[in-house]
């Protein structure tokens, strides 16, 4: 029988302190090195036990360990590409899940506590972005310097294989900028993440399920500078995003709900949105389930919040006889 992830955990847990003791002894560079890349494979290729749970507080409790355990193993083996990509989902998905979420729930009864909590959200963000630019570096070693100078050209060295780190150091670094607008700096980033995202599209629009696709119903929102309709573009991302899902990635249906209905003030669809999202069979695919559990949550906060959200709608006063 398959041990689970979090069983491979522990044991790793236990024999981290054996090994230091055994590299103290021997000084053996290479027996430490080759040790430190197997188990920084094995975290590298663990995320599907995460990602396939049922129970998202569990998740909440395991991920500080393991994230923190990736980041030991990386200062052993700092080029691990693998443990580079995990750790830069693995701070997102944390962050954005029981971090920024948490803030926007605190919002209405505690406004520094919601502050500090973004201010936390936005350090775990700039963390994974970090890692997805040392990953990129690792193929592209002058990567996170072209990608300064000049975004759109440095993005064109990236390949099919690159579309992970692209997708998770954008996202993190869009997220970055968007959970509190308050530091310049980060919004005159910009350009950087959307050329990652951009090219993650080009590359492979269907990645995990159309996840690019899902990223982008939000941003076109806020997209400087682009022509046309942003409205109509995040509408497009997300039939797309609807269709690589196959129905089963709630993400989608939150996302619209959140980006367009709230903006254009349309209530109807949003309450019609978030119940789709409710209505998704969070088993129907497994390697979802996580993620489709925690907006399935945010879906509910959101409906039950929605007259914070909406204008009353103006009745018109009865007719005279």
């Amino acid at each position: 029988m398959r041990r689970t992830f979090i069983q491979k955990l522990r044991s790793l847990r236990l024999l981290l302190p054996a090994l230091s003791l055994s590299f103290a002894a021997t000084g053996c560079t290479t027996v430490k090195r080759t040790a430190v890349n197997t188990l920084g494979d094995a975290l590298a290729g663990g995320g599907t036990a995460y990602a396939s749970d049922d129970d998202p507080e569990l998740i909440r409790a395991a991920a500080p360990f393991s994230l923190k355990l990736m980041e030991s193993l990386l200062a052993e083996t700092p080029h691990h590409r693998g443990l580079l990509l995990a750790a830069a989902s693995g701070f997102t998905q944390y962050s954005y899940a029981f971090v920024q979420q948490d803030a926007d729930e605190r919002e209405s009864t505690d406004v520094a506590a919601a502050s500090a909590l973004r201010d936390r959200a936005r350090r775990l963000y700039l963390r994974a972005r970090d890692y997805g630019l040392r990953g990129l570096a690792v193929t592209y070693p002058n990567f996170p310097a072209t990608l300064r100078a000049d975004p759109r050209a440095a993005v064109r060295v990236c390949t099919a294989a690159d579309v992970p780190l692209l997708y998770w150091t954008a996202a993190a670094w869009a997220a970055a900028i968007s959970v509190k607008k308050d530091r310049a700096d980060l919004i005159a980033e910009l350009p950087q993440a959307e050329a990652l995202l951009d090219r993650a599209l080009a590359l492979d629009e269907t990645f995990d399920h159309g996840a690019i696709h899902a990223l982008l119903i939000s941003y076109e929102m806020a997209r400087p500078g682009a022509a046309g309709d942003p409205v109509a573009r995040s509408r497009a991302h997300f039939a797309r995003a609807v269709a690589l899902g196959g129905g089963h990635e709630a993400s989608p249906f939150v996302a619209l709900a959140e980006a367009v209905c709230i903006q254009q003030q349309d209530r109807a669809q949003f309450e019609t949105l978030l119940r789709q999202a409710l209505a998704l069979d969070a088993d129907a695919r497994p390697t979802s389930r996580l993620v489709n559990l925690i907006l399935q949550r945010r879906a509910r906060w959101l409906l039950a919040h929605i007259d914070d959200l909406f204008l009353p709608v103006e009745k018109s006063p009865p007719d005279r006889p």
